[in-house]
């Protein structure tokens, strides 16, 4: 699917414009899907679906298996019959994500939708929302989990009372009855969730869009998947993290980053033929039609921190299984088609695991100025099998990025474009559509020409982020025509 030259925007769908405070996958979902077919584009890129816990990132998940209630549209609850109303949720702020009132709002309505189904004996969708019951595995631990968490006020499942933080059989049953009725909501909106995505993944293929979706390869402490699962990870009796993830000092950290994610024991995981991570890939391909894999180096080795420590310091490198983890996920579930991101520290192992399964690495046109014409991310370094970005969710907007720069810097980016000042972020989509790599893929903060207002992450800053939401307006009407020319040009009209 990525061996041809194609085209795609970037674009996360809680920033899609739209009543209730945040986007969703209604209507303007729908409308996002007509606007890249428009442009002559093959890919819609997002970020995890999954539901963030700290920060508000999709990064930070609890679950890496559920989808994120906030991207249910209720309109199509209204239309199901199981909502009369969703007025308490159209006043929020449509410019920007609130995340604290629009969780507010939109669980209390999702909650009572849930309930008005659950208690009618004459819908026409319980079988549907039976048979996703029964055939989804993760789903009652999952639910379960945030019944707890709702019980216990939305603290961490370690500082729950012992009996449910350390679950044991007779405590799960025992909890599984007790809250009978939270678990069955929160299933009902996993299964909202679900309907609604295939629903829109299956309009976005109707009309030549592919999506690419996004694996973190760790998860977080406070999830579904540490709670139910602790002989995963590397945790000591009392369900704590004796060692973390994080990436060691470099040129942008004097103390390296530590995420504080738990680690996993390879070596249960592998005694168990990898089975969580088959399940993990198989319910992302039902997602996604392509996976981009989050820090791929730490399948060939991560950075291991004892969880006493402050800062990533005083770390060590650990071997992870490799390509034993991917042969097993290929024997399983046949091709997976994966973009490997390979920025930060690689290794020449690093680079062996990804070009054995012939998986694309990624270009990003913001970190090509920094060195001299041997830099790997200037166009004219580019390779082939690549995906080229003229940013990342964690970058600035091109914008952003250029007005950053001091003035040498600037003008090495200007001599190198051939363009103006004024012509840089047109320069530099230009030069990703130019790229030898197959493909391209844009933010559409950068398509739209915005500036630092409108980025959506600083790794880094914990809290503040991921809020921004573009609105229709803000589309130039010869936009669509202009890039679908230039889409042309430089042969990446390649649908699916």
């Amino acid at each position: 699917m990525l061996d041809r030259r194609a085209c795609g925007v970037l674009l996360h769908p809680t920033s899609l414009p739209g009543s209730g405070g945040i986007g969703t996958m209604g209507e303007d979902a729908i409308r996002f899907v007509d606007f890249l077919s428009s442009m002559g584009m093959s890919y819609w890129q997002v970020l995890p679906l999954t539901p963030p816990a700290c920060g508000n990132s999709p990064y930070s998940a609890f679950s890496a298996f559920a989808g994120n209630p906030l991207l249910i549209d209720l309109n199509q609850l209204v239309a199901d019959g199981h909502l009369s109303e969703i007025n308490d949720c159209d006043s929020l702020d449509d410019n920007k994500v609130d995340f604290e009132a629009v969780t507010e709002c939109k669980m209390k309505m999702l909650r009572l939708a849930g309930a008005n189904f659950l208690k009618s004996e004459t819908s026409v969708y319980k079988q549907e929302f039976w048979d996703f019951c029964n055939n989804t595995a993760w789903l009652h631990n999952y639910s379960l989990f945030m019944a707890l968490k709702k019980h216990y006020k939305g603290k961490s499942w370690d500082k729950w009372p012992l009996d449910f933080a350390l679950l044991t059989p007779e405590n799960y049953e025992t909890a599984s009855v007790k809250f009978g009725l939270e678990i069955g909501i929160q299933k009902y909106i996993q299964w909202q969730f679900q309907r609604q995505w295939k629903k829109l993944r299956r309009y976005a293929a109707e009309n030549g869009i592919a999506i690419i979706g996004d694996i973190p390869i760790f998860v977080g402490y406070d999830s579904a998947d540490v709670w139910s699962h602790r002989e995963l990870f590397l945790l000591n009796q009392d369900g704590k993290p004796t060692f973390v993830a994080g990436v060691p000092p470099d040129y942008f950290s004097k103390t390296g980053q530590l995420w504080g994610n738990p680690l996993y024991n390879w070596e249960i995981m592998s005694s168990q033929n990898f089975v969580w991570w088959v399940e993990r890939f198989r319910a992302m391909l039902e997602l996604y039609d392509i996976i981009r894999v989050d820090h791929f180096r730490g399948f060939e080795a991560s950075w291991n921190v004892a969880a006493t420590e402050k800062t990533a310091i005083n770390g060590s490198w650990v071997k992870a299984p490799g390509a034993l983890l991917f042969d097993t996920l290929l024997e399983a579930l046949g091709e997976i088609p994966v973009i490997a991101e390979d920025l930060g520290m690689i290794t020449p192992e690093v680079i062996a695991l990804r070009d054995r399964y012939c998986f694309p690495g990624m270009k990003i046109e913001q970190f090509a100025f920094d060195s001299d014409a041997l830099n790997p991310y200037l166009p004219h370094n580019h390779e082939k099998r690549s995906i080229v970005y003229s940013g990342t969710h964690d970058n600035d907007t091109t914008v952003g990025w250029y007005n950053s720069l001091n003035e040498s810097q600037r003008v090495r980016v200007g001599e190198y474009l051939g363009t103006g000042e004024e012509g840089i972020v047109d320069g530099i989509l230009r030069t990703v559509l130019m790229s030898v790599a197959d493909t391209a893929i844009i933010p559409l903060q950068d398509l739209i020409g915005l500036g630092s207002e409108a980025r959506m992450n600083v790794p880094g800053m914990a809290f503040g982020n991921w809020s921004w939401r573009f609105r229709w307006d803000m589309i130039p009407a010869y936009m669509p025509s202009n890039i679908y020319a230039q889409i042309e040009c430089y042969g990446r009209n390649n649908r699916f």
